[in-house]
């Protein structure tokens, strides 16, 4: 007899229940965000004399005929669909009432990744890249951001706020990179963070890539570009520097119309006391291009 006079407690609630403003039940929290697996319980109270208090619940339902407060509690909170209700059957009108409580079941992600899309190898200077991160078994995915960080700073965020499963999925997102010269070596990172509010963990659970080391090629470029015209002094020492950088590393050759000792020809700079005026052509070369840049030698006697 009682427990069909329950059933049919329960079925009037399903039709005829109220909620909000109007109902006479207090959750207590109101809002919890629960880790995958952790323990949970919440109060539920009524602020009237009621019939029957209880929880609707795939895994722990609960009720009391006696009691104004009843407590929803599971151990280790594992089910993705779980939406537990507090009812309330009162002796006033309203009669009916329920209240569903605001549950947050969170899990971070098993593993967070970056890699070029569609490209291996270095990158050059100047061109169109995308780098792709990917975030694996996420939940709830509309409370991720993930930020994108070259170096120490942020360069993008990405938000899933207009997503709604409940459950875990896998999500990406790209960034667009023209990388220069400056950018050598430089580390890309993607952090996957989870902002649950207020009553979620603080500051909010973090995972983060393994570091992206950019490689950027770009053509030989001299510290000097312009040619150089230098005074000669019989028996001085005299330097024509060729130096460059560049991605692969610059080699070198030169060109002359006066002998150039052979263990010289493939050096950054001629250093010797045996150069002869004319002019010295230098080319810095690597895998994208070819530079070249002239030294003009001219003779000077001493004292003048």
């Amino acid at each position: 007899m009682g427990n069909n006079f329950l059933k049919w407690i329960l079925t009037l609630c399903m039709f005829y229940s109220v909620s909000g403003e109007g109902c006479s039940l207090i959750l207590k929290p109101s809002r919890v965000v629960v880790g995958f697996g952790e323990p949970v319980s919440v109060s539920c109270e009524a602020t009237r004399p009621v019939r029957v208090l209880g929880w609707e619940s795939v895994i722990s339902a609960a009720h009391t005929q006696r009691d104004l407060s009843v407590r929803w509690k599971v151990d280790s909170l594992i089910d993705w669909i779980e939406e537990p209700i507090c009812y309330g059957v009162f002796f006033t009108a309203p009669r009916q009432c329920e209240e569903k409580l605001n549950l947050v079941l969170y899990k971070t992600p098993d593993s967070v990744s970056i890699r070029p899309m569609n490209h291996t190898g270095p990158m050059v200077e100047g061109k169109e890249y995308q780098l792709l991160c990917e975030v694996q078994n996420i939940a709830p995915v509309q409370y991720l951001t993930l930020r994108w960080y070259k170096g120490q700073t942020e360069v993008y965020n990405h938000s899933f706020s207009d997503l709604t499963s409940s459950s875990p999925v896998q999500v990406s997102s790209i960034l667009m990179v023209t990388p220069t010269k400056a950018e050598n070596g430089a580390q890309y990172r993607c952090v996957a963070e989870l902002e649950l509010g207020p009553e979620g963990p603080q500051p909010p659970p973090t995972v983060t890539s393994e570091p992206l080391n950019a490689s950027v090629y770009f053509p030989p470029m001299f510290l000097s570009p312009e040619p150089e015209v230098l005074d000669l002094i019989v028996g001085a020492e005299i330097t024509l520097n060729c130096t460059a950088t560049g991605n692969p590393t610059p080699v070198y050759s030169w060109q002359s119309s006066s002998p150039i000792q052979e263990r010289m020809e493939d050096e950054a700079a001629l250093t010797s006391p045996s150069l002869l005026p004319g002019t010295y052509t230098c080319t810095a070369s690597n895998t994208l291009e070819k530079k070249s840049k002239q030294f003009i030698v001219k003779a000077k006697t001493k004292g003048v």
